[in-house]
């Protein structure tokens, strides 16, 4: 098996091998929840924690799980894990865990989650998977982020509404009114907004990846054209005439 570098596993996470934009993975959720930043922020955490602490827990009984039975380990190991989480913010983050509601436990469904466990978790060692899970579960939530904050945007023109659920009290003042006295486009906070939204993040990801792979080719450079000796000149003219 090939090694790979924890610099590899950092690019494919966060940018080569992204779950959302490349793997198209996790879009039920990604799709459903991405109105606001906020709500894309709790989301993309819950899904990062999920995936770092699966890939570990993966990878520490990876060798001593029987082939014929993995998948339904790694389900229950996935579950026993989401609902913590669960449990966690609505102990923590109620008002948070109301809002996302279905979506957190919806996360032990999520196709990425399964696949890095047996893609990647269950053939290497407990530091390397643990560190693909986070940087897999970073750029998703990056994706998230990035798709609530162009839907709130668009939608109703702030940014950071609603911090407080995630942050507390201290965090009430933190909406920024980017357009003052805007109406409203209601289209990008309705699902048909999030499937634009989306196609537009994976336009521009692909727009950079082609002019960075375009500047990434060197130029080759056209080969000298050797000199003629001294009496090949007439030679070839005569050839050429001839011709």
């Amino acid at each position: 098996m090939n090694t790979i570098t924890y610099t590899e596993i950092t690019k494919n996470g966060l940018w080569n091998n992204n779950v959302a934009l490349v793997q198209l993975l996790g879009l039920c959720p990604l799709l459903a929840v991405t109105n606001s930043t906020i709500n894309g922020l709790g989301m993309g955490m819950a899904t990062l924690l999920t995936l770092t602490l699966t890939g570990l827990a993966i990878s520490l009984i990876r060798n001593w799980v029987r082939p014929e039975v993995r998948v339904p380990v790694f389900v229950i190991i996935i579950a026993a894990i989401v609902t913590t989480i669960e449990l966690a913010m609505n102990a923590w983050l109620h008002d948070l865990y109301k809002i996302l509601g279905i979506f957190i436990a919806l996360i032990v469904t999520n196709c990425s989650v399964l696949a890095r466990a047996e893609a990647f978790a269950s053939r290497n060692k407990p530091l390397p998977a643990m560190l693909d899970g986070m940087m897999m579960g970073m750029g998703f939530a990056a994706v998230l982020v990035a798709l609530g904050a162009l839907r709130e945007i668009i939608g109703q023109g702030t940014l950071l509404d609603g911090a407080e659920l995630m942050f507390g009290d201290m965090a009430k003042n933190w909406t920024l009114v980017l357009i003052p006295d805007y109406r409203g486009f209601l289209l990008a906070l309705l699902p048909p907004g999030a499937f634009i939204g989306l196609g537009l993040i994976v336009a521009l990801k692909n727009v950079i990846d082609r002019r960075v792979k375009k500047q990434a080719v060197p130029i080759a450079a056209p080969s000298p054209q050797p000199s003629p000796l001294k009496g090949e000149g007439v030679a070839v003219s005569l050839r050429d005439a001839h011709v």
